[in-house]
């Protein structure tokens, strides 16, 4: 009889070594950018305190219109989502009223005083 030149198929591994290897590859995939974007950093500036966290490419889903510029910021942009942290009515008031900022409008921002 002859023999068959194709090569034989391995068994997939036990549920338990898939587990881990898909663990292992989370690991390797490990971003520290992917890790501090979800923590907002605390700026001062002369108009206040400012609460400022990164959005990633990959977290912005939805078109938000940049208060320095009036321009949108589509999806899949890189941007900043800023609140005011020494807002007069409390954090919650502070987080309501968050606006998605360009990052170079954010950072070339002008400090008007009325």
């Amino acid at each position: 009889m002859p023999r068959s030149n194709r090569p034989r198929r391995r068994p997939d591994p036990p549920r338990s070594e898939r587990a881990a290897s898909d663990a292992r590859e989370d690991l390797d995939d490990f971003n520290p950018e992917r890790v501090l974007a979800g923590f907002a950093r605390l700026e001062s500036a002369p108009d206040g305190e400012w609460r400022v966290r990164q959005v990633t490419t990959r977290n912005a889903a939805k078109v938000y219109t940049c208060p320095g510029c009036s321009r949108a910021i589509p999806p899949g942009t890189a941007h900043l989502v800023v609140w005011a942290d020494d807002n007069l009515f409390g954090e919650e008031a502070g987080i309501a009223e968050r606006r998605h900022w360009h990052t170079h409008c954010w950072r070339t921002r002008t400090f008007r005083y009325r």
